[in-house]
């Protein structure tokens, strides 16, 4: 079944599947356990819409490429359309917090980096973006305080809190529309806490977002 916004009640978000804009190094413990910099200003990279798959389905871990990480993020779907917006815009546009898996060709990414190269081979391919459904904002009371978790075959691999966030979610989405105009349908992936590791076909996954969703998954 192709992808489509719900909420947890089932109901449909009414809204297209747009595209995916990530934020890199979000996470300071994150950015060190992989030897990064932590940057000055949001990195941001985008995932097209076709790289968005059902979360509760089983996804499709590539093979040929190396080793392929998870990257377990809390998300935001964006509802109106913004460009340049204010914080007060950006929190308005808000239609649903959820998760997303960021699925990334590590090794692929190694080498696009060595070279100078853009990273959307290793971060932008088919099925990279398993998303969640979503509850509604009004759910969420603080968006700067929402723990996030992933275990992989019963074992806690992430375990984070949206306050360590070095950029937090409105003044992120506000930066963001300033380079790219959010439609309603994309979603913002707001960065990884510490943990992120390979992932390999036949692992289980539950994913969960505070007591608000857990989401139990496979990889293929």
């Amino acid at each position: 079944m192709s992808y489509q916004h719900r909420f947890i009640d089932g109901r449909s978000a009414g809204l297209p599947t747009g595209k995916v804009i990530c934020v890199g190094r979000n996470y300071a413990d994150h950015a060190a356990e992989l030897n990064n910099p932590i940057p000055t200003e949001p990195m941001l990279f985008i995932k097209p819409s076709t790289s968005v798959v059902d979360m509760a389905e089983p996804f499709i871990v590539p093979q040929g490429y190396g080793s392929v990480h998870f990257e377990t993020e809390m998300s935001i779907l964006i509802g109106e359309r913004l460009s340049h917006a204010s914080e007060g815009e950006a929190l308005a546009a808000i239609a649903g917090v959820g998760l997303g898996l960021d699925l990334t060709l590590r090794d692929l990414q190694g080498k696009l980096k060595d070279k100078g190269h853009p990273w959307e081979k290793a971060k932008g391919f088919d099925g990279a973006a398993p998303l969640s459904v979503f509850v509604a904002p009004s759910c969420v009371p603080d968006l700067q305080n929402v723990d996030i978790k992933l275990m992989v075959n019963g074992e806690l691999r992430q375990s984070g809190n949206s306050s360590h966030m070095l950029n937090r979610v409105l003044p992120l989405i506000s930066h963001s529309s300033e380079f790219f105009t959010l439609e309603p349908g994309d979603v913002i992936l707001t960065g990884t806490p510490a943990g992120v590791g390979p992932i390999l076909p036949g692992d289980q996954l539950e994913v969960s977002l505070a007591d608000l969703l857990s989401i139990s998954t496979r990889a293929i």
